[in-house]
């Protein structure tokens, strides 16, 4: 077996999948004021508002997509009664129209983070490779969507990739399944897994924070510093 498939499609992927995990313990335990999505809204709002809704829109559709083509095998959508004909059709039109959503937001983004001087000047190196590494996972998947099955012929990934990934996760991995992949989309997946090595030293660690305590959390009561117009309100009520 060639190394280099070897390290690739079995060392890379089980290496960023384990500093994912253990970065996460680690970052939780020795930065959780850190542990923050760092908002520079109060320096830019507008570009932010519309870029992080297609973002954040587009990345969930993104995700449910991918979470059906990759880790449902093909057996079980055919014996649900769907074709391949439709499944195609769903993932080229369906996932298009997620991948455009989610290109035009971290464009947005990304722009915003290098061309406003006030948020570039605040940003950390992190913030800047994060968005740039998005960018171009974000931009081989809509390529690989909509122009290699439109303009190239196609490629049924879920004969090889989605097989290898299922493998990889049961911890039985296939390499020779990625040998005929092509090329965009074996960068599609190592990018991917790219991602997964440096989110927990990023600002994405702010995806596993739900504030739940916020459904329980008490009014907060604002107080003005300025005691005489607080105790002429208090008189004025009190007649």
């Amino acid at each position: 077996m060639n190394v280099w498939n070897q390290f690739w499609w079995v060392i890379f992927p089980y290496l960023t999948l384990t500093i994912f995990v253990v970065g996460h313990i680690y970052r939780y335990n020795t930065d959780q004021f850190g542990w923050t999505a760092k908002s520079s809204e109060f320096m830019e709002k507008k570009s932010l508002k519309w870029g992080s809704i297609l973002f954040h829109l587009g990345i969930l559709m993104v995700f449910g997509g991918h979470l059906v083509g990759l880790l449902v095998p093909k057996a079980w959508t055919k014996a649900l009664g769907m074709t391949e004909e439709m499944y195609h059709a769903g993932a080229i039109f369906g996932g298009g129209f997620a991948g455009i959503i989610t290109l035009a937001g971290i464009m947005i983004l990304l722009f915003r983070r290098v061309n406003v001087k006030r948020v570039r000047m605040t940003s950390h190196i992190s913030d800047i490779l994060i968005a740039v590494l998005l960018f171009i996972e974000i931009a081989i998947g809509v390529y690989n969507t909509l122009g290699f099955n439109l303009f190239v012929g196609g490629f049924d990934y879920r004969e090889t990739l989605a097989p290898w990934l299922r493998g990889l996760l049961l911890f039985r991995p296939d390499p020779t399944l990625m040998v005929d992949v092509p090329l965009l989309f074996k960068l599609h997946t190592l990018f991917a897994f790219a991602i997964f090595g440096i989110w927990p030293f990023t600002r994405l660690v702010h995806v596993w924070s739900i504030p739940l305590e916020y459904l329980k959390r008490s009014t907060i009561l604002y107080r003005s510093r300025n005691v005489q117009r607080v105790m002429q309100m208090s008189q004025s009520q009190q007649k």
